[in-house]
């Protein structure tokens, strides 16, 4: 079976990405961040040991995108919260384990996505969560069997997401990878720098 991994992305336009950090930095300057942020993640994970999709949204801006690396197979995220998202993506991919990630986590390695992938042998789901109570991964044993609970009832943007995401699985054998931290402010770019 083929592993995917799915990355979620936003067409890098001012105003429509990164607006908590555009707050304390421009919203050109956080536009401009988030697609060099994509750029380099989507150079660096390239693997053989899995494919990568794009979830974009806009759905048709982002189909049509030059933004993003023509090789690369693209699905439009569609309505919803974040979770509705998600899980649609995830049920989109072909049948084998998927995992799905934010863009706007610079601190992501191949390794770490090797690690979810691996995890997945155990466990059904898998996480990477994320410093602020979230997660910058989430990953399924197999696409076309997607529990049907996840993500209801998460309290998105918040630090109850994590919790409340296992606990829409539960009863499902759940493994923990990497804690790794997502840009969100001017404090969280900074933190990044060496």
């Amino acid at each position: 079976m083929q592993r995917t991994l799915i990355v979620m992305v936003k067409e890098p336009r001012p105003g429509r990405v990164k607006t908590r950090l555009a707050r304390e930095i421009g919203s050109v300057a956080a536009a401009w961040w988030f697609r060099h942020q994509c750029a380099r993640l989507l150079r660096r994970l390239r693997d053989p040991r899995w494919r990568i999709m794009l979830a974009v949204s806009p759905d048709s801006d982002g189909m049509a995108s030059r933004c993003w690396p023509e090789d690369l197979a693209r699905l439009p995220q569609g309505s919803g919260d974040i979770g509705d998202r998600m899980a649609r993506a995830m049920r989109a991919a072909p049948p084998g384990p998927v995992c799905v990630i934010g863009a706007d986590i610079p601190g992501i390695t191949r390794a770490a996505i090797w690690r979810a992938f691996r995890a997945l042998g155990g466990a059904e789901v898998v996480f990477g969560p994320a410093e602020d109570g979230g997660y910058w991964l989430v990953g399924v044993r197999n696409a076309r069997q997607v529990p049907q609970r996840l993500f209801e009832g998460v309290r998105w943007s918040s630090e109850h997401a994590l919790a409340d995401t296992e606990y829409s699985v539960a009863g499902c054998r759940i493994a923990r990878i990497d804690k790794l931290s997502d840009v969100d402010t001017l404090a969280d770019l900074t933190a990044m720098r060496p």
